[in-house]
């Protein structure tokens, strides 16, 4: 099976193009190769490592993106073939769709996939509880019912609302009930999942202890396929509908990536933690790169499995390119609504 991505993770590693393919060498060593024609993307995970001019110049031809992801999971730079950003109707339409009701179906929508996923999640994490922990069963049957119901709050708000309405009521509504939602989420994440006894609960940015830090370095390697899509797509990654815009800030995947936390990534990391994988930490707290590679794996591999989507079994890889390939038709007025994705658990 041919590698669709590459992860250069291997400090003092040099990436290099030959004839028509990416080989990854330490010294004399050849540490991975890969051929262009199949290679999807380059996730490049340590700071100790170098990329030739004629490696990068190949992947930009070939539209391969290159993502550079910080130990925290923060994406710090992608590269993008300019062919790939090129793209004007589909960003004028985005950019107008910012001072209309539009945003706030997009935004609202985007809420709503997040917070049905996560009460997704919990119910199949339950389903295999009912006869052996019911008490626990019916804990989290509760909680996804708690959150589910957030949907009917978000339906609630307003329906015509101005480009003002949206960026000083609508958007700081959404993500109030969001939070709320979210809050039970983790609370019942807690009772199902064998976190540590001290875990100071969900944090972000900054995170210390190993399962943040774990579920930022996944959500780090999600954000880069998401942006991916988003950029295929031929929208503009910084300019978002729910999520503040910020300069350097990509509003619109922090926006799409919603939907996708809890299916592949949360899923991912409570399965490697209950089956009671290590989540090894350095000195500073900061994941090893044999965990990092484990986590980033695992969560390509995910992306690579099928769930149903429009009455067909798709990649969820694919299902983030249709997502944002529906924004754009959405924004360009080619679709009358957008609707999230949401997992059939």
């Amino acid at each position: 099976m041919e590698t669709r991505y590459l992860i250069v993770d291997e400090y003092g590693s040099y990436l290099r193009k030959h004839s028509e393919r990416l080989v990854l060498h330490r010294g004399k060593e050849l540490v991975a190769e890969a051929p262009l024609l199949t290679l999807e993307g380059v996730i490049v995970a340590d700071r100790g490592t170098s990329l030739s001019a004629d490696a990068v110049a190949a992947c930009a031809e070939a539209g391969i993106p290159i993502h550079f992801v910080h130990f925290s999971g923060h994406v710090s730079a992608s590269i993008f073939s300019a062919g790939l950003t090129g793209t004007v109707q589909t960003r004028r339409a985005q950019l107008q769709a910012a001072d209309d009701g539009r945003s706030v179906v997009l935004a609202k929508a985007f809420a709503t996939g997040k917070v049905l996923n996560q009460a997704g999640l919990l119910r199949y994490l339950a389903k295999y509880r009912k006869e052996r922990a019911p008490a626990l069963y019916v804990q989290l049957e509760d909680a996804a019912r708690t959150i589910a119901a957030a949907v009917r709050e978000l339906h609630r708000l307003g329906t015509q609302p101005t480009a003002a309405c949206v960026a000083e009521e609508i958007c700081p509504q959404i993500l109030a009930i969001e939070g709320r939602a979210a809050a039970s989420y983790w609370e019942a994440i807690r009772a199902v999942v064998k976190m540590p006894a001290d875990w100071p609960g969900r944090t972000g940015h900054g995170a210390t202890d190993p399962v943040n830090a774990a579920l930022n370095y996944g959500y780090g390697i999600l954000y880069s396929q998401v942006e991916r899509a988003i950029v295929l797509a031929g929208l503009d990654p910084y300019a978002g509908f729910i999520h503040a815009d910020r300069p350097g800030k990509p509003s619109l995947v922090c926006d799409l990536i919603e939907e996708f936390r809890a299916p592949v990534v949360d899923r991912v990391i409570f399965a490697m933690i209950n089956r009671g994988t290590q989540l090894a930490q350095d000195e500073e707290n900061l994941l090893v790169k044999e965990t990092r590679r484990a986590i980033a794996e695992a969560v390509l591999e995910r992306l690579e499995k099928p769930e149903r989507y429009e009455r067909k079994r798709v990649a969820l890889q694919h299902i983030i390119q249709c997502q944002a390939r529906h924004i754009a038709t959405f924004v360009r007025g080619e679709r009358t609504a957008y609707r999230p994705f949401v997992v059939r658990w």
